[in-house]
């Protein structure tokens, strides 16, 4: 009889447990992770968007257990968001997360490099070359990598950033005010919008970002503690990366009609968007990224860098060097000071992606 009831209890069960989980009354799963990623309109950060809206996106977040929602905004405040701890990882250049977030006091983790800058940020003028930019107003977003270009640019044809005046324009209207004002000599900015004003007449480029190569990176930054609480945040971003250029770097219809997206999305056609790509060192292969993020040509880069935000102010209040801030490399090497390092280059994710572990 004992043997019966138990027998009986056990089918009880059974029944009762299956009833509940038909009924959806069963205790729920765990609540995926969730992440936000910032991202602004540039043909480098493009195929984020397009990571986004052809799910290629969602199904590596889905192999990791975890949700990324994506969030377009002009660029400066989607940096200003990630300080802010609004958003979890962002695209930014390389002078923009350290000057912002690092001097901030933001500890922030560099996973992808995406690309350099190689002719997608210019100097455009209307009758002047670089020696007329004296005693000139020069509209461009401050204290961002155009900003960084001029100061170069002046530099290097023996000239001062205080030879001209700088007039701070947003991202969103720089364009614009610029077509609509003929009396506006000089203006700095990066592409579309690039290409957009030298196609009006009497405009012309007098310097551009191939004439720095390697000096303006384009990065996914993720915020370290994040990183560390969730590395499985990287490698999905990194797994979604590589796969969209994968598909960008072959030949076909697929790839034809992801650029066209990534154009319209843009605000490019199709023609205009690939000689964007043109002025882009994009590293199409995880190899490729792996081999520049750990050479010394990086170091090299970043010591321009560093002089220009320590000149400008922008590591932080009371800073007395260009060593305020330290950076990291994936050598183990410090530049800066290494009691205050704030900005990590890590190869971790793309060597994955590089030996196919991902």
């Amino acid at each position: 009889m004992k043997t019966h009831r138990s027998m009986f209890t056990r089918c009880l069960s059974a029944f009762l447990l299956a009833v509940l989980l038909a009924a959806g009354l069963a205790a729920p799963a765990a609540a995926a992770e969730k992440f936000t990623v910032a991202w602004s309109i540039y043909v480098g950060w493009m195929p984020w968007e397009y990571a986004g809206s052809s799910g290629i996106l969602k199904k590596w977040a889905d192999k990791y257990g975890i949700e990324i929602e994506l969030v377009r905004m002009d660029y400066v405040p989607s940096v200003e968001a990630y300080v802010a701890k609004q958003v979890d990882a962002v695209v930014m250049t390389n002078m923009e997360c350290l000057n912002m977030p690092a001097a901030s006091g933001i500890d922030s983790t560099v996973i992808i490099v995406g690309d350099y800058s190689n002719g997608n940020d210019a100097i455009l003028t209307r009758g002047l070359d670089m020696k007329g930019l004296k005693g000139q107003t020069v509209n461009l977003v401050e204290l961002t990598v155009s900003h960084y270009m001029l100061a170069r640019a002046l530099e290097m044809n023996g000239m001062k950033e205080s030879d001209v005046t700088v007039q701070n324009t947003s991202d969103s209207d720089i364009g614009p005010i610029f077509l609509a004002d003929t009396s506006q000599k000089a203006v700095v900015t990066w592409n579309p919008i690039v290409m957009e004003i030298e196609q009006a007449p009497g405009v012309d480029k007098i310097f551009t970002s191939a004439d720095i190569p390697g000096e303006i990176l384009d990065m996914m930054v993720v915020r370290t503690e994040v990183l560390q609480k969730s590395p499985a945040l990287a490698k999905a971003l990194t797994g979604a990366w590589y796969e969209v250029m994968d598909l960008m770097s072959k030949r076909g219809p697929a790839a034809e009609a992801a650029l066209a997206a990534m154009a319209e999305e843009s605000g490019a056609t199709a023609v205009e968007f690939k000689a964007q790509l043109k002025t882009t060192a994009m590293f199409y292969k995880p190899q490729a990224a792996l081999d520049y993020v750990t050479s010394d040509e990086v170091k090299e880069k970043m010591n321009f860098v560093r002089k220009f935000s320590f000149d400008h102010g922008m590591l932080g209040e009371g800073s007395s060097s260009s060593d305020a801030v330290g950076i990291s490399y994936p050598d183990g090497t410090v530049q800066g000071s290494s009691s205050n390092v704030k900005m990590h280059f890590d190869a971790t994710y793309v060597k994955m992606a590089a030996e196919g572990a991902l």
